[in-house]
């Protein structure tokens, strides 16, 4: 079952770089039904009631992505799926984008 998530009151921090997410039989890189790389990026969904971490999976290497970096992701959906007694949520978006740099610490004061 998919089912389509609203992001517009969750904050997303990037928590990993985009890895080519690579099929299991061939060993070569996913590509969507375009022809598109798909690659894998670890964000924290930040909202209200708390905070997770959710591997999303997006066709087009995003650009520009930093560890850290505050990110917008548009078009988020979570899929359920289940392999003999394994089961879980995957999650798909239309695009992640980064919107800012990773946060800079304050300087510490001497």
């Amino acid at each position: 079952m998919k089912l389509p998530i609203e992001t517009s009151s969750l904050d997303f921090l990037a928590v990993s770089i985009a890895e080519p997410v690579i099929d299991f039989d061939s060993k070569q890189q996913r590509v969507d039904a375009d022809g598109k790389a798909i690659f894998a990026v670890s964000v924290v969904a930040i909202g209200g009631e708390g905070a997770d971490i959710l591997v999303v999976k997006v066709a087009g290497e995003p650009k520009g992505l930093t560890l850290g970096a505050q990110v917008k992701v548009t078009g988020l959906v979570a899929t359920t799926w289940q392999m003999g007694d394994r089961h879980g949520v995957s999650f798909r978006a239309e695009r992640v984008e980064v919107l800012s740099g990773p946060a800079t610490k304050a300087p510490v004061a001497a």
